[in-house]
């Protein structure tokens, strides 16, 4: 316990040092005058970060420029709180955030959730969601179950895509290429990225915009020998699959007095290839030959998104918005036997394995009323999804398990001004659920401005998760086998408690802004596998665990006109409880997270030198270990490995900024697996010998981008 009073104390420290060094600072007034940055996710309308009710976190478009990111795992690794979670063989990347993975918050895209797997806007692969149109990422921490409901239960990520452009014409060319640690070749190794985009403004309220990105990443041998070795020996195939995306967008943006209308196309195509170790010799006993052949498989995504808003006020003053979506992803799988040699294929198969297809539509009124005082919100959600996954159901088509599920919400929210300082805000929802039972989930946000520049603000609220497909129609009964799903669950319930603490100090050409805050979270009804029948043995999914989560951060921020310092430290106490099982701990388990970065710009040479740091310390969990005297499992601790991650980049701007090049390396420190440590039965620990695979090492990558202008 003594290393984790020792972590709680870094983080106070650094926020209590940060802001004992800005007490001796004297405010600008040039500076507190300056327009800040403006957000948008859980707003009523537009407005600066300072003045919004939530902590609002922003990462901006030079910082995805200075990393080089191009997609959102890229440019979120580096974020306290949240983890990316890379599968090298499925070639997905997900989040943890606080502690709970991606089927418990929302990713959207201009305030509209995403299409995936298990349905709308959570459990999202990151890899697939390209950055080249994105203006800014904004994430809310904190149960948002008023404003976005279902599965918001950690928080929100709204990306904002650009809208506009300050030229009559804009044409941007992108080509990047990258190792995959010292693996690369010009076309069947390494990562190469190719992009272009172009933006046109029509007349002064019309504006249209066209894009494509072709990213390919070659796969990871890491030892192993790739697609065209037809050795039996273990060593066929890739360590990291590879897979090809292309994504192509068009926008369309009308602009006029107080009225705003947009459009939006998407479409992802990804294919992903996995070639099977085990190779067949099929040896040819007359003619004393071999042709050896392997079960090989093509995994495609193709995803579909047509997105309409409109946003403006009325002659009376109320501003109102609206939104509707139609989105479509499916997954087709190809399943041959592939001759290596001759490259012929048999018994071969091609089918739409999981489908999703989602209408959505949201629209809200407020300022209704002229007052200073008081301004409230109402707003309607409506949706339909429709959808199969028969690789979670199990042998059966995919006409007889297409399920559908619509879900129809009114919610409604008022800002109550007590003072010029001094904000609350209420919320209630309302949600019918044609599957499960209907939801009132309700939130209370509060802002205190107070004096020498500390903003304090406060956030309680509620969500739940809908249980996924596999959850609720996973069906697996064989002679070895008996796990099934349930439709009889019930979502899960979250409540999340967030205090915030910021403190903003001026002097001269330099701002230092400092945060600590804390956090709860408490998950009832959690869903897990579990033993309902010891003879014969059966399993399945039911709501029989919770999970509690309370946590520290310090984030400190120091800025001046060429140099960003950014230096941050995370606590997180975690305790589950698995309520079905007889010795289960729910003891609290601590891990610590610290990461730092800084950017330099050298004005004169139009150059900005960035490096990025992020260090994840010890992670704990209980893991059954063993059974006692009765049969019932025992549970140990099993460690996963603390590891750093620092990147570095240099970006340099010639011709007046028109054209950019970024040189950078990324995982400098070479993390490739972590060790996962269980105690043997002796009590003494040992390596599992199965690490958890979350990078591929040290790479190194070159960005050119040609911006023209006229």
């Amino acid at each position: 316990m003594i290393l984790n009073k020792q972590h709680l104390s870094i983080c106070f420290m650094l926020f209590l040092s940060a802001s004992a060094f800005s007490q001796e600072l004297k405010k600008d007034s040039i500076k507190l005058n300056k327009l800040e940055e403006v957000v948008v996710t859980g707003q009523y309308n537009p407005q600066s970060i300072k003045k919004s009710v939530h902590n609002v976190i922003v990462i901006n478009r030079e910082q995805i420029e200075n990393q080089a990111a191009n997609n959102l795992a890229d440019v979120l690794n580096f974020n306290l709180n949240l983890t990316v979670v890379p599968n090298g063989q499925t070639g997905k990347s997900t989040i943890s955030f606080f502690g709970l993975d991606a089927q418990y918050f929302n990713i959207l895209v201009d305030n509209i959730p995403l299409v995936s797997d298990s349905g709308l806007g959570n459990n999202i692969d990151l890899t697939q969601i390209n950055l080249d149109d994105v203006e800014r990422i904004e994430i809310v921490e904190g149960a948002m179950g008023v404003e976005y409901g279902a599965n918001a239960v950690s928080g929100v990520i709204n990306i904002i895509t650009k809208k506009s452009s300050d030229s009559d014409w804009s044409v941007q060319a992108i080509l990047q290429e990258e190792t995959i640690s010292d693996e690369y070749a010009w076309f069947n190794k390494g990562k190469h990225i190719q992009g272009l985009n172009i933006g046109h403004n029509i007349n002064d309220n019309w504006y249209t915009r066209v894009g494509v990105n072709r990213n390919q990443f070659s796969g990871f041998y890491n030892g192993k020998q790739g697609e065209n070795y037809y050795k039996n020996d273990g060593l066929r195939g890739f360590d990291w699959l590879p897979k090809t995306q292309i994504n192509t967008n068009a926008l369309l943006n009308y602009t006029k007095n107080n009225f705003t209308l947009f459009y939006k196309f998407d479409c992802l195509n990804e294919v992903v290839n996995y070639y099977d170790a085990a190779v067949r010799a099929n040896i040819d006993t007359q003619s004393q030959t071999s042709n050896p052949s392997a079960t090989d498989r093509i995994f495609t995504t193709n995803r579909f998104v047509n997105n309409l808003s409109i946003n403006g006020s009325l002659n009376s003053g109320a501003n109102y918005k609206a939104s509707v979506s139609y989105q479509e992803q499916k997954r087709r799988l190809n399943e041959f036997n592939n001759f290596i040699i001759t490259d012929q294929r048999s018994n071969e198969t091609d089918e739409v394995y999981q489908s999703s297809s989602v209408f959505f539509s949201k629209g809200s009124i407020n300022n209704l009323i002229k007052s200073d005082f008081y301004n409230f919100q109402l707003g309607y959600e409506a949706r339909f999804i429709k959808g199969f996954d028969t690789q979670a159901s199990g042998d059966v088509t995919a006409q007889d398990k297409e399920q559908s599920q619509s879900n129809y919400a009114l919610f409604g929210s008022s800002e109550v001004t007590i003072s010029d300082k001094i904000i609350l805000r209420p919320g209630l929802r309302y949600e019918y659920n044609s599957t499960f039972n209907s939801k009132l989930l309700g939130s209370l946000s509060a802002r205190y401005l107070m004096k020498n520049g500390f903003e304090l603000r406060a956030n309680l609220g509620n969500s739940y998760r809908t249980p996924n497909f596999e959850e609720l129609y996973y069906y697996l009964v064989d002679s070895n086998h008996d796990v099934r799903g349930n439709e009889k669950l019930k979502p899960e319930s979250g409540f999340t408690s967030f205090l915030n603490l910021k403190k903003r100090s001026w002097i001269k050409d330099v701002s230092l802004l400092n945060t600590i805050k804390v956090t709860y979270i408490d998950v009832k009804d959690k869903i897990d596998l579990a033993i309902v029948n010891q003879t014969p043995l059966q399993y399945q999914y039911i709501n029989v665990n919770e999970y509690k989560l309370w946590g520290v951060t310090s984030e400190n921020s120091l800025k001046t006109d060429n140099w960003t310092f950014n230096i941050g430290a995370t606590l997180q106490g975690i305790s589950q409880v698995a309520n079905d099982e007889v010795n289960s701990e729910d003891k609290f388990l601590y891990s610590f997270q610290l990461n730092t970065s800084s950017t330099y710009q050298i004005k004169k040479w139009n150059t900005a030198v960035t490096l990025l740091l992020k260090h994840t310390g010890e992670q704990q969990n209980y893991s059954a270990t063993g059974t006692d005297a009765s049969g019932n499992p025992t549970f140990s601790k099993t460690t996963t490995g603390a590891y750093n991650w620092l990147d570095a980049s240099l970006k340099k701007s010639f011709l007046d900024k028109s054209f950019q090049v970024t040189l950078g390396a990324r995982n400098l420190l070479d993390v490739t697996t972590v060790d996962v440590i269980r105690p043997t039965s002796g009590g003494v620990h040992s390596s599992s010998g199965n690490g958890i695979l979350l990078g591929y090492g040290r790479s190194y990558y070159l960005k050119l981008l040609y911006n023209l202008k006229f």
